[in-house]
């Protein structure tokens, strides 16, 4: 069972996915934008994030970039969940360190095996010194 933390500004987002996160037997964690999602990985340190990228305080892009440059919290796999479907959206999230993009609305499956993949492939965190 991994801890995933969620992150998006739409409660019935928030919702959708948790339910799919919990039906795959994970924990789940959530946080209303992208600042509390910084805040909430460095505190939780989550095994995985799932990242909406339009959000206030901080976006997406922002908050994926924090956490994958932090030393503390960049072991953790982020994959952004968004509605931005551009090609240069997807290449931007992945420059910022995100590990895969999905775009909304996407199936229960594609999460569900996003999830699997993501979680599957996880590094190991790094030890302490």
């Amino acid at each position: 069972m991994a801890r995933i933390l969620i992150v998006d500004d739409s409660p019935s987002q928030l919702m959708g996915i948790r339910r799919i996160v919990e039906g795959l037997g994970h924990e789940a964690l959530t946080a209303e934008d992208g600042a509390a999602g910084v805040e909430a990985a460095k505190r939780e340190l989550p095994d995985l994030i799932l990242m909406d990228v339009v959000m206030p305080n901080l976006n997406g892009f922002q908050a994926t970039r924090s956490i994958t440059r932090d030393p503390a919290t960049r072991h953790i796999p982020v994959i952004l969940v968004t509605t931005k479907d551009q090609e240069t959206d997807r290449v931007w999230g992945m420059r910022q360190g995100a590990r895969a993009y999905l775009t909304k609305p996407f199936s229960e499956t594609e999460l569900s095996e996003t999830i699997t993949r993501a979680v599957a492939t996880e590094p190991t965190p790094p030890t302490a010194a």
